[in-house]
């Protein structure tokens, strides 16, 4: 699908769905509430398949975008630019910490190269989709052309509706790119409103004077573009990434096909905040996996009023909080599928 026939797809939730959840979820053998978030999180679930019980979200795949970016210039990473190329063979050759969390939780694991600046040699698991060679630097000029960050949202959605396609019933975020925090946290800036020293965070870990760097660095992008988040298209071209793009576009094709996009840490959720000015009903495909101790990944969600499922203090990126988070959202529905009601189990109510 293209961006276009794909915004035209996204629907909201199914109110009829959401309220046979409930009610199904207050006739369970179990005391109304005891599930906390379990029990909404099913009941959004249900309203995003316009059905309850909502199908199983299994079988499940990871696609981890993959790309590189010109702001790594401006020194705001202390990670040299190929270990980019080097993770993503890491990933296809399953050695990553996404890779055995996948393992452990039995989600697939798909690897895209959206503008990574390395060439890189295929495997069974990579797709090569590169839109460009890296980003351009943001604080010179625009990252990317409007039809740059195009193509690079139609790589997700493409990926995101051949994945369905193949009979996946939940979609998960990963991403790679050294310096890609940088523009994650002018995206969320953009987005939301909230100014670059509160969204940037240290990413893969920076001592003081390189954030307070990275901060001016952010800040000058957005002052250079003054990006407008009534455009998000023309966001993402000034101070996006490449793997930004294609998650943005990913969400949105999930949410296209109806089927639940786990959301993982800061890129990801830049991506949400994009996917969601470029399509608000979007939202209602969204599970937050985790909270990332990246700053910038909890005012994006709250900007979205997500909550997460999980705060482990991680920061890895890679989809390894949304491949945890796997296993929770299985369980929320597995509970409207298979749990006895008081009626059936011939068990008293109060």
């Amino acid at each position: 699908m293209t961006l276009e026939t794909t915004l035209a797809a996204i629907r909201p939730a199914d109110g009829e769905a959401m309220t046979a959840a409930r009610d199904l979820q207050a006739r369970l053998t179990k005391p109304a509430g005891s599930l906390g978030a379990l029990e909404e999180l099913s009941v959004r679930l249900a309203g995003l398949a316009g059905v309850c019980p909502p199908p199983l979200p299994e079988p499940a795949t990871v696609a981890v975008f993959a790309g590189d970016h010109g702001v790594h210039a401006q020194r705001v990473s202390p990670w040299p630019q190929e270990v980019t190329a080097q993770m993503v063979a890491n990933f296809v050759a399953g050695g990553a910490v996404v890779n055995a969390f996948a393992r452990q939780t039995g989600a697939d694991v798909m690897v895209v190269d959206v503008g990574v600046a390395i060439p890189l040699h295929g495997g069974p698991n990579l797709l090569d989709a590169n839109v460009r060679r890296g980003t351009r630097d943001m604080t010179v000029g625009p990252a990317l052309t409007r039809e740059e960050a195009l193509a690079a949202v139609e790589v997700g959605i493409r990926v995101a509706e051949t994945l369905v396609e193949q009979g996946a019933k939940a979609l998960l975020t990963g991403d790679m790119g050294i310096a890609n925090t940088t523009p994650a946290a002018a995206l969320i800036a953009a987005f939301t409103g909230v100014s670059a020293g509160v969204v940037t965070g240290r990413g893969t870990g920076i001592d003081d004077e390189t954030l307070a760097h990275k901060v001016a660095v952010v800040t000058a992008a957005l002052d250079r573009h003054s990006p407008d988040p009534a455009d998000p298209l023309g966001v993402l071209a000034t101070v996006g990434g490449l793997e930004h793009a294609a998650l943005t576009g990913f969400i949105l094709g999930a949410a296209a096909c109806r089927v639940p996009v786990i959301v993982d840490g800061v890129i990801a959720a830049s991506a949400a905040v994009t996917a969601a000015a470029f399509a608000p009903d979007a939202v209602a495909a969204m599970v937050a996996g985790h909270r990332s101790v990246e700053p910038g990944a909890g005012i994006a969600l709250a900007h979205l009023g997500l909550e997460p499922l999980l705060d482990l203090g991680m920061r890895l990126g890679e989809g390894s909080g949304a491949v945890l988070a796997l296993p929770v959202v299985q369980a929320a529905v597995r509970v409207l599928h298979e749990v006895a009601t008081f009626d059936s189990a011939g068990v008293s109510e109060k």
